[in-house]
């Protein structure tokens, strides 16, 4: 008879089980990465190419390049491509972020063959209407006017830019009079250079059993459109080593008196092989609710509704981030502590239940986030971008349930040390 007094018993992740993908090699240099999965009958289709920020020859065309793909056609007005995407129930899409440019596409598996054509020629054959691009230049440009009031973009910005150089693509400001003035003809030849099939990744994931076949045939049909060499990825973003700055910076932001706070520091590859055990060393820090400085900052001194410390993943650069936002009068006693918890990581070892529960969520939260078939294809997908070893996530279980209070305690003494952080506070009334 089943007792309800008692909870249903727990067993360790010893394994993370993934669809073995398919890999093609395409005739046009693109490869395609099939993970099938015909539990539900949809599916999604993603085209990765080497066209963000770190390969932009001026500020901003990455971006404008990427959400102009759906504006236009060589047959197709962007009103066409929307109501046909809609007709169908789909999603298509286009975003650059500092490495790379993805153009997805969710939709019915029985609807693929007729979405293909569209997204092949979304791809490939963009017009770039200057109409429609001096309306998403005004769009972006008004977007970030209101988000450059807020002290948690400010504190962002300067961060990455004090971290990254503000000549690398992941520390460079946004500049609205030079982004305003990028031309039909900049994205037309960005894009020739960019968006060519050679180096491309291609993710299909879902029910594709039946449609593999012809998604190869029209993407390795697919050709590059100039003969323009693609610029190289700027220097800043490829070299882990540079110096980075360190200290107390602070942002005025005028009328503000809400302080947002970023600590952190450049930070191992993902290749590293501590990697593991630096993850979860973050986790303790401040990667969930039961976080050291959670339960400080929030739950103790109730300077703020949350507190967070995550590894933001570059494929050029790392870092670790500590952000909050606090009332300015609370800004300097948040930054002090702070501080103390990483010296008490340093200082102190974690005792055996706080381990303990730090493991068991940190493999929980694994095994949570990768249920569907979409968040499986991006565990593989990460592991393709990052270059990294194909057994990483078994290695990552391992080392996980394998850390020790010791190995913490040496990380956090080589890498948390508070007089190697960089700490930005925007806004609020500047510390003393």
């Amino acid at each position: 008879m089943l007792n309800r007094l008692l909870p249903p018993p727990t067993y360790p992740l010893t394994q993370l089980i993934l669809p073995t993908p398919e890999v093609r090699a395409l005739p046009n240099g693109a490869r395609l990465h099939l993970l099938a999965n015909a539990a539900q009958p949809v599916l999604r289709l993603q085209v990765v190419l080497r066209a963000g920020k770190c390969y932009e020859p001026r500020p901003g065309l990455a971006q404008l390049t990427a959400r102009m793909l759906t504006e236009g056609t060589a047959t197709r007005s962007a009103r066409q491509v929307a109501d046909e995407v809609a007709f169908y129930g789909a999603s298509l899409d286009c975003e650059a972020g500092p490495d790379r440019a993805t153009l997805t596409l969710y939709c019915l598996a029985r609807y693929l063959p007729t979405l293909l054509p569209l997204m092949r020629e979304v791809l490939a054959a963009p017009t770039f209407p200057a109409d429609e691009l001096r309306l998403l230049q005004t769009r972006l440009s008004q977007n970030m006017r209101v988000e450059h009031q807020k002290t948690s973009f400010r504190a962002s910005e300067e961060f990455n830019r004090l971290l990254f150089g503000e000549d690398s693509a992941y520390g460079r400001p946004f500049d609205e009079a030079s982004f305003n003035q990028l031309t039909v003809e900049e994205l037309r030849a960005f894009h020739a250079a960019a968006y060519a099939p050679a180096g491309a990744e291609i993710f299909l994931s879902g029910d594709v059993a039946a449609y593999t076949d012809e998604v190869a045939a029209q993407l390795g049909a697919w050709q590059p459109v100039g003969g323009a060499a693609l610029p190289p990825a700027l220097p800043p973003c490829a070299d882990r080593s540079q110096a980075y700055s360190t200290g107390l910076v602070t942002v005025p932001v005028e009328g503000s008196l809400q302080a947002s706070l970023r600590v952190g520091r450049r930070w191992p590859a993902l290749t590293t092989e501590q990697t593991p055990e630096l993850l979860l060393l973050v986790k303790v820090l401040g990667g969930y609710f039961g976080s050291r400085l959670m339960r400080n900052i929030r739950e103790d001194k109730g300077f703020t509704y949350g507190i967070h410390a995550s590894v933001v993943a570059r494929e050029q650069a790392a870092a670790l981030v500590i952000g909050t936002d606090v009332n300015g009068e609370s800004a300097e006693a948040t930054r002090v502590e702070i501080d103390r918890e990483l010296t008490r990581l340093q200082t102190e070892p974690l005792g055996d239940d706080e381990l303990e529960t730090i493991k068991n969520y940190t493999l929980g939260k694994l095994l949570g986030d990768s249920a569907t078939i979409f968040e499986q294809a991006d565990r593989y997908r990460y592991v393709v971008l990052q270059d990294l070893r194909p057994d990483y996530y078994p290695q990552l279980i391992h080392q996980t349930q394998t850390a020790t209070a010791a190995d913490l305690q040496a990380l956090a003494r080589t890498y948390l040390s508070p007089e190697e952080m960089l700490t930005v506070v925007a806004g609020g009334q500047s510390p003393a």
